[in-house]
């Protein structure tokens, strides 16, 4: 993906592959591997889907991007302390709700960010049905609006 990018001209790029770390300013960036298709709007294929677990001092969040729920979830649980999880509910091209509550608990989280939901035909949401369903497993689910900030 970096490459595609230095060839829109983008020059300043930090290439990261599944299992690779990169030590920052602020804290730490770890990529993991997630199963999902991986390309850009030209058609371009740019290897293979990531996730990123972002650590700063004593707090982490895993963003999971476009995935379904695997076990190598598991494994961000044994080396990070999860504070929360931006996990996609969308279902049809992702997991859906009940796969994503899943997640949580494989990485160790009990508050989960709802993302790839409602924004095209074939993965509306029922708003307070999800909500339900997770708060019936005891998590915390926020579903955000654009532009939307949130604190825990």
């Amino acid at each position: 993906m970096t490459n595609w990018y230095e060839k829109k001209g983008i020059a300043r790029s930090l290439p990261l592959k599944p299992g690779g770390k990169r030590v920052l300013d602020f804290g730490t960036i770890k990529a993991v591997y997630e199963p999902h298709s991986s390309s850009m709007p030209d058609g371009s294929y740019v290897g293979c889907a990531m996730g990123f677990v972002i650590q700063s001092g004593d707090k982490a969040f895993y963003f999971a991007g476009d995935t379904a729920l695997h076990q190598d979830m598991k494994q961000i649980g044994i080396f990070y302390d999860i504070d929360f999880a931006i996990l996609p509910i969308g279902d049809t091209f992702t997991m859906g709700i009940e796969e994503a509550l899943y997640a949580a608990d494989y990485v160790g989280t009990e508050k989960i960010i709802g993302m790839h939901y409602d924004s095209f035909p074939g993965i509306e949401i029922d708003h307070e049905k999800v909500k339900r369903i997770a708060e019936e497993r005891g998590k915390t689910l926020i579903l955000m609006d654009v532009g939307q900030t949130t604190e825990f």
